[in-house]
């Protein structure tokens, strides 16, 4: 928890929005059994949830509405890819998915 702590707002929804995506990509391999570690289906929703507590948290504390913290920096996401680099979110597949599941069009 301390290690969310030390992320600013804008690399904690970038963060957010990754593992929703790492976690949409394993649901996909789960329901054509080509998930080998089903684990990691329950480590994604729990990660997303402690991602959700910290924003929650910042915008109690700074006074903001419910989901502001993620809606403010939602177009200003930086993904991580695999390799550790960073680009600008690119949008594609999975991310179209994501944002149908989540709410956010």
């Amino acid at each position: 928890m301390a290690v969310l702590d030390e992320l600013d707002d804008q690399a904690l929804v970038a963060k957010l929005y990754q593992i929703e995506r790492e976690l949409v990509a394993a649901r996909f391999k789960h329901s054509t059994n080509q998930l080998e570690n089903t684990a990691q289906l329950r480590n994604f929703r729990r990660e997303i949830a402690r991602l959700k507590m910290v924003a929650r948290a910042r915008e109690v504390a700074q006074g903001l509405s419910k989901d502001a913290l993620i809606a403010m920096h939602r177009p200003t996401v930086i993904s991580t890819t695999m390799t550790g680099g960073t680009e600008e979110a690119k949008g594609g597949f999975l991310a179209g998915i994501v944002d149908k599941i989540s709410g956010n069009d």
